[in-house]
């Protein structure tokens, strides 16, 4: 099974030989070393690379446990580099080399050499190593797989597939497996035994009682408006449980430094400023979000929501919560109200307002999604994404209306309609 993950080798193929080591980071079995090993490694030979100019070391392999040694990694790729023409250092698990750091340093003083490196597990999944390497390194994130790279080996009817989606998420070994109860148990140990312990670990944590109520708790409330003294509040009341407010401020952390949740602030559009709490959480995957609740609590409009911020982090965006202030008569009475807009979209000089509509039965409801949107005074695009099977197009109040299938397929060209 062949996917093809052609946004990340594109920005692999355009941040070649930019003097900085390549860090590919995001969370772990999201086909990191897949993308490296296979996807770049095949575009580097068919660009005329020498093969023996590419040095491939996947450092979790058995065969290569001498090479965590930094000295022997280090001089064992120094013998390869024998000419002036261009190499490629590929290192796959990096962190199970101590000092890592410094032999990728060593390397970066080798001048005709690119260095590309992934890793994983807690050490890596952190802005650790990209501290370490302020100025030096690129990172480049990568997530499971979207809706598009899902659906380019999913095939089918595209409602079918989008529910499996919805339920099972693009970890990308799930999508080889044939049974729903294989994917079920795999998402669930991964969760399990791969990331909490990664966090545990990393944090010298005495239990794992605790962070798993919490990520319970968030998986039950994705986009959902919260912070940690209202989860403190919530763990008193429904588990009877005390947990402090800076405790759940540092587990939320530790989830997001593991690349398991993503927090998105509140933006007040005209005042232009940051509201930073409350604030919400979504999952980087919805598979292993579901896993959390055994696959029980599917409700698509905040699935579709989580799905949709998703898509537009990968590609690089900052997305914030909007909150615009309106100012509307009710019995001759003045009364301020704020309107919500699911999401505040910006890369470079762009900016997109996007509201999510699972559907939109009536006018009823349509004037309530555009509300919203129509109180900001601004030129940028505002967006509706609807999960009908619409024409997409401009309706006369000059929103954008999307299908959510236009959107998910192909996302950036239908962003600039």
């Amino acid at each position: 099974m062949v996917i093809k993950r052609d946004f990340y080798l594109s920005k692999l193929i355009q941040h070649k030989k930019n003097g900085m080591v390549k860090i590919i980071t995001g969370i772990r079995r999201c086909g990191k070393s897949y993308l490296l090993f296979k996807l770049f490694r095949d575009h580097l030979l068919e660009s005329g690379i020498k093969e023996d100019h590419i040095i491939s070391i996947a450092l979790d392999d058995f065969g290569n446990r001498k090479l965590q040694n930094p000295d022997e990694l280090y001089n064992h790729v120094k013998s390869q580099i024998v000419d002036n023409e261009d190499y490629y250092i590929l290192l796959d698990e990096i962190q199970l080399v101590p000092e890592f750091e410094s032999v990728i340093n060593g390397f970066m003083h080798i001048p005709n050499a690119d260095i590309y490196v992934t890793g994983s597990n807690s050490k890596f999944l952190s802005s650790d190593i990209i501290t370490e390497f302020r100025g030096r390194g690129d990172e480049i994130r990568v997530y499971p797989l979207n809706f598009s790279e899902f659906y380019s080996v999913y095939g089918g009817d595209f409602d079918k597939a989008w529910i499996m989606y919805c339920n099972y998420g693009g970890m990308p070994l799930c999508l080889s497996m044939e049974t729903v109860e294989d994917k079920a148990k795999y998402l669930t140990s991964l969760f399990d035994t791969t990331y909490l312990a990664d966090i545990i670990n990393r944090n010298n944590l005495r239990g794992n009682v605790e962070i798993n109520e919490l990520t319970d708790v968030l998986a039950s409330s994705i986009g959902s408006l919260t912070n940690p003294l209202k989860l403190s509040n919530t763990f008193a009341s429904t588990k009877n449980v005390k947990l402090s407010a800076n405790t759940i401020s540092s587990y939320l952390n530790y989830l997001q430094d593991a690349f398991l949740i993503e927090r998105a602030v509140r933006y007040d559009i005209k005042g232009k400023k940051y509201i930073n709490t409350p604030a919400k959480y979504y999952f980087v995957d919805l598979g292993l979000r579901n896993a959390r609740l055994s696959f029980r609590q599917q409700e698509y409009t905040h699935i579709m929501e989580n799905v949709i911020y998703n898509e537009l982090r990968l590609r690089g965006y900052s997305v914030d919560v909007g909150v615009v202030e309106n100012v509307e008569k009710e019995n001759g009475v003045s009364i301020r109200k704020r309107l919500e807009i699911d999401f505040v979209v910006n890369l470079g000089n762009r900016r997109y307002y996007i509201q999510s509509a699972y559907s939109i039965p009536s006018e009823e409801k349509m004037a309530q999604e555009q509300a919203s949107l129509l109180s900001i005074n601004d030129a940028f695009r505002k967006i509706i994404i609807i999960n009908q099977p619409i024409m997409s197009g401009y309706n006369d109040q000059g929103i954008l209306i999307l299908s959510l299938q236009d959107f998910l397929m192909n996302p950036e060209k239908v962003l600039n309609f």
